[in-house]
């Protein structure tokens, strides 16, 4: 008998690559739909031969998307983008491309279908990512009802670009700017956020919107204070006005537009200084992880499993600490 088979569009990234890993543990074949398949060999060794592969497919095409869905029983969608670059916007990819999406697994007759969107995802948002976040909610489960929409607070694990990103400027100088440093968020685990993707996609879990964080609700500046915590550095984490902060995101994207996407801007945008104005955390009474069964792991058993690279000794830091706790003789 044939093993059943996932399509997850975006299924090389950071979520992706955990849901890919699970999907395959559950005994499925994964098409794992990406811009660049050469970037996204490394999925293929998640599973036997010939058990995943990575195909092409470009979202903002119809036929593109139908290719890589053909024969499948179920369908993620993972792709999103922080900062758009191109014809890779904010609206063709949150909202046409997942409307897309959905519209075609409902055309072809796809069991279940998991949308990754955010936490935060408004209409009346001033953040454009958390307005197209919402738009694309609203037409996928026009198109597709018994959708598995999933909104996580921001999500950490080894690749994460959240701790390993301020971790690595940490390393830099004395000070850590933040913007938003009383902002709050309820970061949770990418391993948690793959369990419910696999559990839509299999039919486990009841349709509807599910708010996914974790255990720990802190503000933005108790995050760096565990984090370097556990790199073990002292700086001084400096919180950056938010008006400041939005005339230095305006200028690096001006100079991203300028160059055409040549110098992007990797540093913030103005869209992101608009989402840090908000808290990110799970709403009142919204359903979550314990309602799937799930414990949501907390950050402190999860951060000193990949953050020891960032300490001032590395992989010896722990050496180093315990031979200074030897009485000289």
């Amino acid at each position: 008998m044939m093993s059943k088979l996932v399509t997850i569009y975006g299924g090389s990234g950071f979520v992706g690559r955990y849901i890919v890993l699970r999907m395959v543990k559950e005994g499925w074949r994964v098409r794992v739909a990406v811009r660049n398949p050469n970037e996204a060999l490394f999925v293929k060794t998640y599973g036997v031969v010939g058990q995943v592969e990575p195909v092409a497919c470009n979202i903002r095409d119809d036929a593109s998307v139908r290719s890589v869905m053909r024969g499948a029983n179920a369908v993620v969608n993972c792709v999103g983008v922080l900062n758009p670059a191109g014809k890779n916007t904010f609206a063709s990819v949150h909202a046409e491309g997942a409307v897309r999406i959905a519209r075609i697994a409902a055309e072809v007759g796809v069991a279940n279908l998991v949308h990754i969107s955010s936490i935060g995802a408004d209409a009346g948002s001033e953040s454009e990512y958390q307005r197209t976040k919402a738009a694309g909610e609203l037409g996928v489960l026009a198109a597709f009802p018994k959708a598995v929409v999933l909104r996580p607070s921001i999500i950490f694990g080894n690749e994460d670009r959240f701790f390993n990103r301020f971790a690595e400027m940490a390393r830099l100088g004395p000070i850590l700017p933040v913007v938003g440093a009383d902002t709050r968020f309820q970061p949770v685990y990418v391993d948690d956020v793959a369990q419910v993707a696999v559990l839509g996609a299999t039919g486990r879990a009841d349709s509807g919107v599910y708010e996914l964080g974790g255990p720990d609700v802190v503000t933005f500046r108790a995050l760096m204070g565990q984090m370097l915590a556990v790199i073990q550095r002292r700086r001084l984490v400096l919180n950056v006005p938010f008006f400041l902060a939005d005339i230095i995101g305006g200028v690096l994207d001006f100079v991203q537009m300028l160059t055409a996407g040549l110098i992007k801007n990797g540093m913030i945008t103005r869209d992101q200084v608009q989402n840090l104005r908000q808290d990110n955390v799970v709403a009142s009474g919204a359903r979550g992880l314990v309602d799937l069964g799930i414990t949501p792991t907390a950050i402190g058993a999860v951060i000193p499993e990949y953050l020891w690279r960032y300490r001032p000794s590395g992989q010896y830091a722990a050496i180093k600490n315990s031979a200074k706790n030897l009485k000289k003789v």
